[in-house]
């Protein structure tokens, strides 16, 4: 399972910054560009909440699931 993290397509659509958002928010460049990159292993509820806020968005819009092959294989033809 990979959780893939679409931050930077949200700001870019809200026509924002990371620098922006950071002071908007409270949470430090380094741990946004962290979040961003999808380098994060885990976010807090609070934070994510605080970032919805500012962009205006739901948790569904900055993070999705992206499934395995493997937890997923594809049918093989008979």
């Amino acid at each position: 399972m990979a959780i893939d993290v679409r931050l930077d397509h949200v700001l870019l659509d809200r026509r924002m910054t990371l620098t922006e958002l950071s002071d908007r928010v409270g949470i430090t460049l380094a741990n946004l560009s962290i979040l961003k990159t999808g380098k994060a292993r885990a976010i807090r509820l609070s934070t994510l909440d605080a970032i919805c806020r500012e962009l205006d968005c739901q948790p569904g819009d900055l993070l999705i699931h992206v499934p395995d092959e493997s937890e997923h294989p594809r049918l093989s033809p008979r």
